[in-house]
């Protein structure tokens, strides 16, 4: 399975998710879904979400990713791209390409107004999950590797910064800073 193939999975998980906005139960689906395929497509699934964290490992979402939850540490990091990735390629593209668009997407607005944080752990357990049902054992330890990129030294501040952070990402700013 490789990343379009895991992109129409998810898809797939989210046209039948009872809402697809909330990517736990988006997440419910894909796992369900993918469980129904080969254990070596399963397996080929676990580098292309990794793959998709690495595009995603980025100054920009994680200032982003800071800016939304109020904060935002190595592990929620990953937990808010795994949210990201259950919301679909095109706003996962969007964002990746401006971060501060996601000042755009209607559960960003509804979480500023309600003050809920966008994380998705579970997210990146589909495809072990997947394996566990379909097989009833864990991935192999060798099923994926992870090729983070350099982050952009541009974005080494203090992400508690809000004047940077109001310049950086000004719309994000509006929702949450003012």
């Amino acid at each position: 399975m490789n990343k379009q193939q895991f992109w129409e999975l998810i898809e797939a998980a989210r046209n039948q998710a009872s809402n697809p906005n909330d990517g736990e139960t988006v997440v419910r689906r894909a796992t369900s879904l993918l469980a129904t395929h080969s254990a070596e497509e399963i397996i080929a699934a676990q580098q292309a979400l990794w793959d998709l964290m690495a595009d995603s490992y980025t100054n920009p979402l994680w200032a982003a990713a800071y800016v939304i939850n109020g904060g935002c540490s190595d592990d929620g990091f990953d937990y808010f791209r795994g949210w990201l990735i259950a919301q679909g390629r095109e706003v996962f593209e969007r964002i990746v390409a401006d971060p501060d668009a996601l000042a755009e997407v209607p559960i960003v607005r509804a979480s500023a107004a309600d003050g809920v944080d966008l994380d998705c752990e579970e997210a990146l357990s589909i495809v072990w999950n997947a394996h566990v049902i379909a097989t009833g054992k864990q991935l192999p330890d060798d099923a994926f590797s992870i090729r983070y990129p350099e982050l952009d030294p541009t974005w080494k501040f203090d992400f508690d910064d809000r004047g940077e952070m109001t310049r950086r990402l000004p719309r994000l700013a509006a929702l949450y800073l003012e």
